[in-house]
């Protein structure tokens, strides 16, 4: 038999949120439960156990012990992470010297309230539980941060190739293919980094039609290549203020190290020239108020300095504070995160009317918006199914409230807006309004993109803006442009090798 560990521990932080997370942002299985979660589904996990099962057929057994998802969010607070820490690594004990492999699916973009690479901490410590021999390949987002500390602890690592990300399942066979040819094959895996000191952003980075896409596929290009055992190229989150954050190239090959060391290079040094179209072209918050009073319509208006999937609080009344500052003429639909004013539309209930400030509960730069509402329903935001991934989303108790021309859904939990299911939920379409505000960087464009006149990038303030000379970052390493325009980059191969 061949006896798999398999596990996992995600999430995606932004350092300049203010408001630190808790052990309760994390869904968390146990044991079996893993398998009866993931198994059939288009999950990392559930396209590792696809892959496991085909290749090894009845020579298989797993073991699952423990998996932590979380949603992103602010800095982890510290004590709740070293309890997800324990959770993480207690199980490994009683599997040390007893399994053939090991698969965990990651992020990369952790961060806590006093620690800056929590992957890498448990990856370390994992080794020390396991021991040496015992191959361990993980899984990760392209928007994770590589560390030295990772490579040096795992055999192997496949990461997304698509963004929008659509590849979860195939990535997690990726993963699992690696582990496969080590335990089965022999394969000897060396690995070659390359780090680029640039951060980016923006519409250049989407794999089908951006510039980022060639060097996806070029990675995807070298798995033809049977020595190469995985490739891939990180843009990093650069909202996770950490000492390695920087976009990076990766190579691991099948004891080839100077195969692993010029792809690698090859694919830094092709994507450094396109460093100034890889950022976002944003219009500035007043002018796109401003020319959307005057169109047809209907519009988006891209809030991706407020986006809760990359790490912010969902909070923000920027757009529509401007908007009721400039008597907007058309009807707008938004979302905030607002427990307090949930709360009191629900204490009040449908038909009241009230007047509160909404937005900026729990980041200060957001002044509330003072004016009269309407409740017009009520929900506990519970079993929300999204519109494109797999996760089920709960809101909290949830408001809709109106006044004038804005219908806002007030949410007492930030969640993923990466798709129009928060509207959905509460019976509101996108479609019946003129202006819709999207808390993401970047929808599918069937989502939005497709049916309006026109979508606004809109340069707001936030913790996730894409405006990334303003955000503030003190932990990484510098020069990174764009925070220095005159950035040099020389490649710098390092090398990781367990054998």
């Amino acid at each position: 038999m061949t006896r798999i560990l398999i596990g996992g521990c995600q999430q995606e932080i932004s350092t300049f949120n203010p408001v630190p997370c808790e052990y309760d942002f994390f869904d968390r299985t146990y044991g079996d439960e893993i398998r009866t979660t993931h198994e059939g589904t288009g999950s990392q996990i559930g396209g590792a156990l696809a892959e496991f099962k085909t290749a090894l057929g009845d020579d298989l057994e797993l073991i699952f012990t423990y998996d932590a998802e979380g949603t992103a969010a602010g800095p982890l607070r510290h004590s709740a992470f070293l309890r997800i820490a324990d959770e993480f690594l207690t199980p490994l004990k009683d599997h040390a010297g007893k399994v053939d492999g090991v698969y965990f699916s990651m992020h990369g973009a952790m961060g806590t309230t006093e620690l800056l690479d929590p992957e890498g901490y448990l990856l370390e410590e994992a080794r020390k539980i396991l021991g040496p021999e015992v191959p361990i390949v993980i899984s990760m987002d392209l928007h994770g941060i590589l560390t030295a500390k990772m490579l040096q602890n795992v055999d192997g690592l496949a990461s997304f190739h698509t963004y929008p990300h659509v590849d979860f399942e195939d990535t997690g066979r990726r993963a699992a293919q690696i582990l496969i040819r080590i335990i089965r094959d022999g394969a000897k895996p060396v690995a070659a980094r390359v780090r680029v000191p640039a951060i980016v952003r923006g519409n250049e980075l989407i794999t089908d039609t951006g510039a980022f896409g060639g060097q996806i596929r070029y990675a995807k290009n070298l798995h033809d290549n049977p020595a190469v055992l995985s490739a891939g190229f990180f843009i990093c989150n650069p909202f996770t203020d950490v000492p390695e954050l920087c976009s990076q190239a990766y190579v691991f090959t099948d004891g080839d190290p100077d195969l692993a060391e010029r792809s690698a290079v090859e694919m830094a040094n092709e994507f450094w020239p396109n460093r100034h179209i890889m950022q976002a072209n944003l219009v500035s918050l007043e002018e796109a108020v401003s020319r959307g009073a005057s169109m047809a319509g209907p519009l988006a208006f891209t809030d991706a300095a407020d986006a809760p999937s990359s790490g912010a609080p969902g909070d923000s009344n920027a757009i529509i504070s401007e908007m009721i500052r400039t008597d907007y003429p058309h009807s707008i639909l938004a979302s905030v995160v607002d427990p307090p004013a949930a709360a009191k539309a629900h204490e009040l209930g449908v038909g009241a009317t009230f007047h509160t400030g909404v937005g900026g509960a729990l980041d200060s730069r957001f002044t509330p918006l003072e004016l009269e509402w309407t409740v017009k329903s009520l929900s506990d935001g519970k079993n929300i199914k999204m519109e494109s991934w797999k996760y089920i989303l709960d809101t909290g108790p949830t408001a809709v409230l109106t006044s004038g021309n804005l219908t806002l859904v007030v949410m007492t939990n930030s969640i993923m807006m990466v798709d129009r299911s928060i509207f959905w939920a509460n019976d509101l379409d996108p479609k019946d309004f003129h202006s819709t505000i999207v808390k993401s960087p970047q929808c599918e464009p069937a989502f939005f993109d497709d049916w309006v006149e026109a979508n606004f990038n809109v340069d707001a303030p936030g913790a996730t803006s894409a405006n990334l000379k303003n955000l503030g970052h003190t932990i990484c390493a510098r020069p990174m442009y764009p925070l220095e325009e005159n950035t040099v980059f020389v490649p710098n191969v390092e090398m990781f090798s367990r054998s």
